[in-house]
């Protein structure tokens, strides 16, 4: 027991200090894709033709780029001639409406906190039943490793439970093939009143690669309502962290990056 309570006190405060400091995300991280509309060439496809899941489209002149849908795999990026299309480092990507992980150019709509009667009953004590339907465990595993001493999920009172019955809402991972249907039904229909729904990465909110495929539902709300969109394949551990807390409220002016 001596030796285990020495060795805590080598390790020292391991925890993050987001949200009151910023966070260093490595290299290669990519964050929240940027269109320069001025640099797009005049009837130029080429990164809309590059794209794996149709996530680019062009309409009326006007390059759009659905974050939903998005792999965040930089194939666009590369096969853009005059480099209309950047990732950043801004993990800030939830949103709570499907249409505004659509961007065009203009500002990306965060995601907005709970309305005030919800937020009185989530806004300190959160629990969520983690689903995952038909999942490559990759959105599974940067859920989980919120759990883990780095990042402490609990410390914002926000923890993943067994039973749906003693949980708040579902946080959701995978394209939804068929035959979770009725599974991801039966869990939504066994959640107490008032309740939500949180998708997690690109297969969760529209099928991701496996999308227009006759086994897959093409993401979460094929079945039950979705109230948090959080892209990425899979997004990472600061992305979901940072989309459970804007929608509890707690980030309002706090850092980003």
């Amino acid at each position: 027991m001596l030796n285990v309570i020495q060795e805590c006190f080598k390790q020292g405060h391991r925890t993050m200090k987001y949200p009151n400091a910023p966070v260093e995300l490595f290299d290669r991280f990519r964050g929240l894709p940027v269109i320069h509309r001025e640099k797009c060439g005049e009837g130029c496809k080429a990164c809309v033709d590059a794209c794996p899941t149709d996530a680019l489209s062009m309409a009326d002149g006007k390059l759009k780029l659905d974050m939903g849908r998005c792999l965040f795999c930089t194939d666009c990026m590369d096969a853009c001639p005059s480099d209309a299309i950047e990732y950043t480092r801004d993990f800030s990507l939830a949103a709570r409406n499907r249409e505004d992980l659509v961007l065009d150019g203009e500002a990306f709509k965060r995601a907005k906190t709970l309305d005030e009667k919800s937020k009185a009953i989530f806004g300190h004590s959160l629990q969520l039943r983690q689903v995952s339907a038909g999942g490559c465990n990759g959105c599974e595993f940067d859920t989980n490793v919120l759990n883990t001493v780095g990042f402490d999920l609990g410390r914002f009172g926000i923890k993943f439970l067994a039973s749906p019955r003693h949980c708040d809402g579902l946080l959701i991972t995978g394209p939804i093939p068929q035959n979770m249907h009725l599974a991801l039904k039966k869990v939504w229909d066994a959640l107490p009143t008032p309740k939500f729904v949180i998708a997690v990465g690109a297969c969760a909110i529209s099928g991701g690669p496996y999308i227009g495929h006759e086994e897959v539902l093409n993401g979460a709300s094929a079945v039950v309502p979705v109230d948090l969109y959080i892209p990425g394949c899979p997004p990472h551990p600061m992305t979901i962290l940072d989309g459970l807390l804007r929608l509890l409220g707690r980030l309002e002016g706090t850092p980003v990056e």
